[in-house]
């Protein structure tokens, strides 16, 4: 019951942090024009994002314009381009396979190994997207700090951390707190759920040792003398007489005469 409710939190979790990630990537709001000077007044705020830049005057809506060539974009935007995708791409995944493994559907019905291992998947892809989303927000985040502190740079050309940065991190920690409840729950309850088998080591048990095989000897014949039957006593009268004596009977003088 504990593991589904922690189920439930982690796919929340995944579900925020997967809107956030997307919100992320499509807002214009990475690189913010940075207000320096006595001059309070300002008149054009400009934004750079992954895909376009926009202006936006005082009380005027925000114009945008997309990127026109790929190639004249800085590497950490380039990066950050494919690397948001792939978040995106491997969170999204990784919500759909977690829904297949979750104690509260049916999808996999009396198998509860095979749930537990699709959710240790899904819990390692929207592992794998936090860091996709944590990599890029920090390396733009590192390069806009340097060169504000750049002395090369005029004012003009000196940027702020953006909306989306914070936003990014926010949507990065979201995911790996979905992605670690996955992946520690079911770990858990795979040593809960596995026999476990206790030796002691006080045991007469000995490991057997095979011994080398001997050469077979022939064998001396031995002979046993075979015993000659004994006469066996009976208590009935015998009838046969089959001894001779040197006497003659009385039956046989009667026979004689």
């Amino acid at each position: 019951m504990a593991n589904s409710a922690l189920e439930i939190v982690g796919l929340l979790l995944s579900l925020i942090g997967l809107i956030g990630a997307a919100a992320v990537t499509g807002m214009p709001m990475w690189r913010v024009t940075a207000f320096i000077g006595e001059n309070i007044i300002v008149f054009e705020t400009r934004y750079e994002g992954l895909w376009m830049n926009c202006y936006r005057q005082a009380d005027i809506r925000m114009q945008c314009k997309v990127y026109d060539s790929l190639l004249a974009l800085s590497p950490d935007l380039q990066a950050a381009r494919g690397l948001m995708c792939c978040s995106l791409a491997l969170c999204g995944l990784g919500v759909l396979i977690s829904l297949v493994g979750m104690q509260c559907t049916s999808c996999i019905r009396n198998n509860y190994r095979a749930k537990r291992l699709v959710l240790l998947i899904a819990g390692c892809m929207i592992l794998m997207a936090c860091i996709c989303v944590l990599i890029p927000v920090s390396w733009t985040a590192h390069v806009i700090i340097r060169d504000f502190y750049n002395p090369l740079l005029i004012d003009a050309q000196r940027r702020e951390l953006g909306e989306a940065l914070y936003i990014g991190w926010v949507s990065a920690a979201l995911l790996f707190a979905g992605g670690c409840m996955f992946v520690c729950c079911n770990i858990q309850s795979e040593d809960e759920g596995s026999p476990r088998y206790i030796y002691s080591k006080n045991s007469d048990y000995r490991a057997y040792t095979p011994q080398p095989l001997q050469p077979l000897h022939p064998q001396q014949l031995v002979f046993i003398p075979r015993s000659e039957p004994q006469p066996m006593l009976s208590r009935q009268p015998s009838t046969i007489y089959s001894y001779q004596s040197r006497y003659p009977s009385v039956r046989s003088g009667v026979a004689y005469l």
